[in-house]
């Protein structure tokens, strides 16, 4: 077959060509589109903080006891809690021989990432499975959570049901990337979602237990979370974590909102 010349190639022909480059070239942006948004979920991003203020107020003495008591009740519990945490390692090891410590990237202060420690509660692959359960996903906002999540281990239903997977945070509160009262740390890829007043949570440190925590946990929705730790960050001061503290013993007494 005799191929044809450009003279002898019609106008329809010529602006079909065209459509097709066109179609092709808005095909390859839409998929490069699809992909530049998995991995803004996916990966670890850098945080960027919010540009507006929300009463915001250093409290450089206020941070400075507070750090104090963070340093001075950490290291004490991290004595007296030993012979549970060496129990809780023991078991956790027999039951899969697994790593006994899950760590895992979270959003600190000043949206700094920082490695974040807890008792490994889920099957050693189970951040790779997360990618097939997101059509499961039963919390609000860019949270990820399933009630009863199949990845969890029969041990690991236990220490979270108790709180004993958190634990472990206490060395990061020692260490000085979380205090013991704080909104709690979020995940880059969730935090890669927030909008720019959902990001107030990051200007203070992330906490092992704050208003929501004593309020319902899992219970409670996204937006109620950022509404109470906004809240947090606005009245902050030693009163407010002591009471904070002694409520959070009788809520994880009670299993209030643990999944």
């Amino acid at each position: 077959m005799k191929l044809k010349n450009s003279d002898d190639i019609s106008s329809t022909d010529k602006e079909y060509c065209k459509s097709c480059i066109v179609e092709e070239q808005f095909i390859n942006m839409e998929a490069s589109q699809k992909i530049d948004d998995a991995n803004k979920f996916f990966n670890t991003a850098t945080i960027d903080m919010p540009k507006i203020n929300l009463e915001y107020k250093n409290k450089p003495v206020y941070d400075f006891v507070k750090r104090f008591f963070d340093i001075l009740l950490s290291g004490f519990a991290l004595v007296v809690l030993s012979p549970l945490f060496l129990l809780t390692i023991f078991i956790i090891k027999i039951q899969d021989g697994g790593k006994v410590f899950f760590v895992q990237k979270r959003v600190g202060r000043n949206g700094k990432k920082f490695n974040m420690f807890k008792f490994r509660s889920m099957r050693p692959d189970a951040e790779e499975e997360i990618v097939t359960l997101l059509d499961k996903n039963e919390a609000t906002g860019p949270m990820f959570k399933i009630k009863n999540d199949p990845r969890i281990t029969k041990f690991g239903k236990v220490i979270r049901k108790t709180s004993i997977d958190e634990l472990p945070q206490l060395f990061n509160i020692f260490r000085g990337s979380m205090s013991i009262v704080g909104p709690r740390p979020a995940l880059p890829r969730e935090a890669n979602l927030y909008r720019e007043d959902q990001k107030y949570r990051f200007l203070v440190k992330p906490g092992l237990t704050c208003i929501w925590q004593v309020s319902g946990r899992s219970n409670i929705s996204f937006e109620q979370q950022v509404a109470m730790d906004k809240e947090y960050i606005r009245r902050r001061n030693l009163l407010l974590d002591v009471v904070l503290i002694f409520k959070t013993i009788p809520a994880v007494v009670r299993h209030d909102g643990a999944v």
